[in-house]
């Protein structure tokens, strides 16, 4: 069988097997994101075919346990390419092997930096948009975007807040 996928979408699983479970007998919660990090560093490495890390992760939220036994199965994409960084979405699946039956257990959101050979950014080539699909996550991705600077500068206003506390020597509870 061929199937030929776009280079920007990957799909990787993985079996769920006993010493990744933690102390409550699931799928530790450490051992899916070190997955999901490998997942969203294939995707954007073989899009942008350079080298790439991790510069940030938005919004993990682990929406139902996965079980030893189960296969996880990452839908990843690229959905949003800037200057030298990649968003790169991923939506989790487990599967009950026995039964069939398949549940979204989390959706997560990687952004990616190509490095070249001295590992420093370079750039990566622009994502062309084929459907309405892809024209959404772009959408949705830039939207994100603007939400993680509003909240670094929010972040920043806090940090900003706090030293002007500390130095009147009062901070309220």
């Amino acid at each position: 069988m061929n199937i030929k996928l776009s280079k920007r979408v990957m799909i990787m699983s993985e079996i769920m097997t006993p010493e990744k479970a933690n102390f409550s007998g699931n799928v530790h919660g450490g051992h899916i994101l070190n997955f999901l990090d490998k997942v969203a560093y294939a995707c954007a490495s073989r899009y942008s075919r350079k080298y790439v890390v991790t510069l940030s992760v938005d919004r993990v939220t682990f929406r139902e346990p996965v079980h030893v036994g189960e296969l996880l199965r990452c839908l990843a994409s690229v959905n949003h390419v800037g200057k030298t960084s990649m968003e790169i979405g991923i939506r989790v699946e487990s599967e009950n092997l026995s039964t069939g039956k398949v549940r979204h257990t989390n959706t997560s959101y990687f952004t990616m930096v190509a490095l070249d050979d001295n590992h420093r950014p370079t750039l990566v080539e622009p994502l062309s948009l084929d459907n309405e699909d892809e024209t959404r996550r772009f959408q949705e991705a830039i939207r994100r975007r603007e939400l993680r600077h509003q909240l670094k500068e929010a972040y920043s206003q806090i940090k900003e807040d706090v030293k002007i506390n500390l130095k009147k020597g009062s901070i309220d509870d």
